[in-house]
């Protein structure tokens, strides 16, 4: 037997790498759960610590941003000091934090313990798929655990709150923290049993100035585009992406100039690497505003509790996971820029069914809707988060993986302020002429959002309450059909863009060759 058609089968991957997997996407699952775990908890947390408005929204917040703006830092990290290790550390430093998170006795030890929660959780995205990348050296393997890592971050995501409003109904708040604590420990047990070590073997010194520029140079930029979304633009709004834009522009220039730099600019150079983390970008735009105004539609529209739509968005997540199935066999027979196209193609459908929605439109529509786009988008997570991480040499896995979730967090926060903003406006001019009867004071706290014209509408008598809701559903519906136009329009562009830009980009059946762009790797040089 030949070399070349014996080294893939000594690189595939065996029980011991699997079971693996199964820790690792236990631990996605709670990454993401935590990001939302807080949405039903949140009341009751004011209520025993007494948090103010703002705390409130720290408590809530801090986790989200510490975890975009560390990313880029800690996957260069665990390529220096090796991706297992910081596994560890981020597994130990958020099960500690979780202790404390669930013990907080104040609302400032409950922002420090997120804020830990964060910091750790910045550590634990990147090195999981850094040692996905080593580990699973196989294309089509990879693909698979990609695949699975990815519906389970997914999955973390819309179970998050159900499973926080089952333990909420048993257990105090802290609860929903301490879920996390068994699964970090068993991470902590068997990650040097099952997972092997990996690093770049000459990363050279770690730049700390380099470190606080990535930082500020993206903390500010998710609080604007969060602040823009919920507040509309403003000054502090203005200042955060001014100061992002500006610290950006800094951190570039001192990266091109160092020889062992934080960000490898030499990797956008590479076609496969800087277009699919764009195609990643522009997808998570899209969906960002659908997946932030989906759950107001069925509570305040529809009237449902948040309970009840999770479970109605359930469909969707399922059909992501029946496609992370799905889609590894088919990548292997079919050229990666075709399947991610048309996959963007079917999410423009589900986006144009949820231009149509009117007043009389059911659960049915929206769930159609949902199930289309994240069919979709399916395809388009899964391969690119692959094509990035494969096309990067090996010892920059880390980096690779970091870019490929900073991608996914930019582009979703970018989606729901830019997308939020743009229902807003439409939601702002349906509501100019407020009906009569309704007091003016009430009548401007009405024309600033759906939830608080549904609070309005509950301190006024029936036949003008009922006046207001139906204005004020319809302006939201209104709105909410500019988003499906747009969000169809920019999957339809994506999809053109992928079809052209990746067109080069192939996967034979045997998967032997993922493009012309890729630098290194184990089947490099089994062609």
């Amino acid at each position: 037997m030949s070399v070349s058609a014996s080294r893939p089968i000594a690189m595939r991957a065996g029980p011991r790498e699997w079971t693996g997997l199964a820790v690792l996407s236990l631990a996605g699952v709670l990454i993401a759960m935590d990001n939302t775990v807080l949405f039903l908890a949140l009341p009751h947390v004011t209520a025993d610590l007494g948090a103010s408005g703002p705390q409130m929204l720290w408590i809530q917040d801090v986790y989200g941003f510490l975890v975009a703006g560390l990313l880029i830092t800690m996957g260069t990290l665990g390529d220096r000091i090796g991706r297992r290790r910081l596994l560890m550390l981020g597994a130990a430093g958020f099960g500690v934090a979780s202790v404390l998170a669930a013990l907080s006795t104040g609302a400032e030890m409950l922002i420090a313990a997120r804020a830990v929660l964060g910091i750790a959780g910045a550590a634990l995205v990147p090195s999981i798929l850094g040692i996905l990348r080593n580990v699973f050296a196989d294309p089509k393997q990879r693909i698979a655990a990609i695949s699975v890592l990815m519906t389970c971050f997914t999955t973390g995501g819309a179970i998050a709150p159900l499973i926080g409003g089952l333990l909420l109904e048993s257990f105090w708040w802290g609860a929903v923290f301490l879920a996390a604590v068994p699964v970090m420990a068993l991470i902590l047990l068997l990650a040097p049993i099952l997972l092997p070590e990996s690093a770049d073997p000459g990363p050279g010194r770690l730049d700390l100035p380099s470190v606080g520029l990535s930082v500020v140079a993206i903390l500010p930029t998710v609080y604007g585009v969060k602040e823009l979304a919920g507040h509309g633009m403003s000054l502090p709004v203005l200042l955060g992406l001014a100061i992002g834009a500006t610290f950006t522009v800094l951190f570039i220039r001192r990266q091109n100039r160092m020889d062992s730099p934080l960000l490898d600019l030499q990797l956008f150079r590479g076609r496969t690497f800087s277009v699919a983390l764009g195609a990643l970008l522009v997808g998570q735009f899209a969906i960002g505003g659908v997946l932030f105004l989906m759950p107001q539609y069925f509570q305040l529209v529809l009237n449902k509790s948040p309970i009840q739509a999770g479970l109605w968005l359930l469909p969707g997540t399922g059909i992501f996971a029946l496609m992370a199935l799905v889609i590894p066999p088919i990548a292997g027979r079919l050229p990666r820029a075709w399947l991610m196209a048309g996959g963007l193609i079917v999410a423009a459908a589900g986006y144009g069914l949820l231009a149509m929605v009117d007043p009389g439109s059911g659960h049915g529509t929206l769930v159609v809707a949902m199930v289309l786009v994240l069919a979709g988008m399916a395809p388009l997570v899964l391969l690119v988060t692959d094509l990035v991480v494969a096309s990067a040499p090996q010892d920059k896995a880390g980096f690779a993986a970091a870019m490929s979730s900073t991608s996914i967090e930019l582009g979703l926060a970018l989606g729901v302020a830019s997308l939020g903003s743009v229902l807003a406006a439409v939601y702002g001019n349906g509501m100019s002429d407020v009906p009569a009867g309704v007091p003016a004071g009430s009548a401007d706290a009405a024309r600033a959002s759906l939830a608080s014209a549904t609070g309005v509408a509950q301190q006024l008598p029936d036949p003008v309450a009922t006046s207001l809701l139906t204005t004020a559903r319809e302006a939201f519906i209104a709105g909410f059909n500019v988003v499906g136009v747009i969000s169809a329009m920019t999957a339809v562009g994506a999809a053109v863009a992928v079809a052209w830009l990746l067109r080069d980009i192939t996967a034979t059946a045997r998967g032997r060759r993922l493009g012309p762009h890729r630098r290194s790797g184990p089947t490099s040089s089994a062609r």
